[in-house]
């Protein structure tokens, strides 16, 4: 077992500075793909590959409960929320998330979000400019609080725009310091009160939840110890429903970065071949950036290859080093969609949404939606008929989650014809 001689020195605040390449650094030269450091003031496993993704979501080896940071809680998940759960607790939660990896629940997504992006783009066509990255929160906003059960205010025209700002600002700033991450909890903060009011409005009588909803189930979902949610929890699952599908909008404008730097995409989309547009969503959630790592606190003294963290240590899988690991993908740095018709991608090979079973572990249970929604919205994006102007297209490794720096702008949009609207 390889056991430290010196010292390990804190690795936090290169995290911060390097972004995305802190741990493929830290791995760079180690070619079983696990290394040791400290964080947080920590000691740290750091750990890549198919087989160490299993060893990451055993629960006998670790846990998430108290493995994320309070500010990582008070901006992206929420406290309380299912990611901080673990054994049956976790399990009994995590059934009310189950029923939306039907395919049924999907394609009902995708119906409403497509609908809100057909009733958007006649509004694009009118406007001097439209930024694709904004644009595609409000599409998915409105389409996922249509297919959730989730009212929006019918006396405010801007509700729908207000509410997506605040959920990619969630997202934008869990992991940085400064006016991001205070603009993140004060957008938390306010989605859970409202959020928390809808369920008591929905439990007391006052509004109807669609039956069949996912407004109605996190109303009436039973955790592991028989008791309903508390309303500020159940607010907080809500959100976890919600907000990851708008966060969709990070991959709308990868997309679009993607068909305008490889013209020659755009034409195979347009094609109508199923299989390809599955690959190119793939594609997509491997190359662009997004989650960089997932963290979790050993339960036990581990090894893993011969590395070893004591009790409590932390154990992180390096997310963006994985999808981009030249033994798994050959060309990593090269977007290629054709790698996913060439051969079967195994379950912990693709994680860019984390890895394990989404049915009893913490693979995000979302990941089903976030696939047809971009499968759906790419081909649309295909269709799209507009004028790319002269702005920043690039995107920062350093800034977490990265983004594309312009929001992807687009000019000159023309309303598609009925015809092709009927072949998206």
């Amino acid at each position: 077992m390889d056991k430290p001689t010196t010292p390990l020195i804190d690795r936090s605040l290169p995290a911060f500075a390097q972004g995305y390449a802190w741990l493929p650094g830290l791995l760079r030269d180690r070619h079983d793909g696990v290394a040791r450091t400290r964080v947080l003031g920590k000691p740290a496993l750091v750990v890549r590959g198919p087989e160490a993704v299993r060893f990451f979501y055993d629960e006998d080896n670790v846990r998430r409960g108290g493995a994320l940071p309070g500010p990582v809680l008070s901006t992206l998940f929420g406290h309380d929320a299912v990611h901080t759960l673990d054994g049956d607790v976790h399990r009994a939660r995590k059934e009310l998330f189950l029923p939306l990896l039907h395919p049924d629940r999907i394609a009902g997504l995708v119906e409403h979000v497509t609908a809100a992006w057909d009733e958007a783009v006649p509004q694009w066509s009118r406007a001097e400019e439209t930024v694709l990255f904004d644009a595609a929160g409000v599409v998915l906003t409105r389409g996922v609080c249509r297919w959730a059960g989730v009212p929006l205010d019918a006396d405010n025209a801007q509700d729908a725009k207000h509410l997506a700002r605040d959920l990619v600002a969630m997202v934008d700033g869990f992991a940085t310091a400064g006016p991001r991450h205070w603009r993140a909890r004060r957008a938390r903060s306010r989605q859970e009160q409202r959020f928390a009011l809808l369920v008591e409005d929905v439990r007391s009588g006052k509004i109807a939840a669609p039956d069949g909803s996912v407004l109605a189930a996190v109303c009436e979902h039973r955790d592991a110890d028989g008791e309903t949610l508390p309303p500020h929890t159940a607010a907080v699952e809500l959100l976890n429903v919600i907000r990851p599908t708008v966060a969709v909008c990070w991959f709308v404008a990868y997309s679009a970065h993607a068909l305008h730097v490889q013209p020659n995409q755009r034409e195979r989309l347009r094609g109508g071949d199923t299989a390809y547009a599955a690959a190119f969503v793939h594609e997509v959630r491997r190359f662009y950036p997004f989650v960089p790592f997932l963290g979790g606190l050993a339960v036990r003294d581990l090894s893993w290859r011969g590395v070893a963290v004591p009790a409590g240590g932390m154990v992180l899988l390096d997310v963006f080093g994985q999808n981009h690991d030249e033994e798994l993908w050959g060309d990593p740095f090269v977007f290629r969609p054709e790698r996913f018709l060439e051969r079967p991608v195994q379950r912990d090979e693709l994680i860019p949404q984390g890895g394990g079973e989404p049915r009893t572990g913490h693979r995000c249970p979302g990941e089903g939606l976030t696939i047809g929604l971009l499968e759906a919205l790419a081909i649309r994006l295909a269709h799209l008929d507009c004028t790319v102007p002269d702005q920043d297209l690039r995107i920062s490794l350093r800034r977490i989650p990265a983004r594309v720096r312009s929001g992807f702008a687009v000019r000159d949009v023309r309303v598609p014809s009925e015809r092709t609207l009927t072949t998206v």
